[in-house]
């Protein structure tokens, strides 16, 4: 038996028709180990960008793989908005993040603040602030600066640092949750 239906419609596709309607009724595992608990069958990420006014609701893996398309719009997405610069997000990244909102339980998108960042840009920002690092995750395409309005940074630091799947740097006064794929480690208050 193939995956090809008779109407030419296959597996993945018809997956990928269902995939809105499907995410509600997705399975998740608050209790399993691992950085992806509770990340189901189908991984979505929801955020907002103020500096672009921008929107992006996008499922991004079914069933194990990676929709290359849905990958593509989130690094267009997270990209340096200031310079329109794009370098390629990890996807580690993309999935410390989605695990992190799964286990918070809202349903509210996050507030992109700072994903990709260019060396003209991140060398703009350490001139402004010794809160940068002159080799940030950020510009490998490696990190995320995120807001909730609803949750803490506190809860946010809690649930992305229960993912054991890089750093997590809490940044209070700036009301931010900073989210990498580097080696596990935090900061911050």
């Amino acid at each position: 038996m193939n995956d090809q239906s008779s109407l030419g419609i296959s597996r993945r596709g018809l997956l990928g028709l269902f995939a809105a309607s499907a995410i509600a009724a997705a399975p998740t595992y608050p209790k399993a180990a691992g950085f992806l608990r509770g990340g189901g069958d189908i991984r979505r990420l929801k955020m907002y960008s103020p500096r672009t006014g921008e929107k992006i609701d996008m499922i991004y893996w079914i069933e194990g793989d990676y929709i290359k398309d849905a990958v593509k719009e989130l690094t267009w997405f997270m990209r340096d908005w200031r310079t329109n610069d794009v370098k390629h997000i990890d996807l580690r990244t993309i999935d410390i993040m989605a695990a992190s909102h799964n286990l918070l339980e809202v349903h509210e998108p996050y507030m992109l603040l700072s994903g990709y960042r260019s060396p003209k840009t991140n060398a703009m920002l350490r001139s402004r602030s010794g809160g940068v690092a002159k080799n940030s995750l950020h510009l490998k395409g490696q990190a995320a600066d995120l807001r909730l309005a609803s949750r803490s940074v506190s809860q946010m630091a809690r649930a992305a640092a229960s993912c054991r799947a890089g750093g997590v740097g809490r940044y209070s006064g700036s009301n931010f949750v900073h989210m990498d794929c580097g080696p596990v480690r935090s900061w911050g208050r």
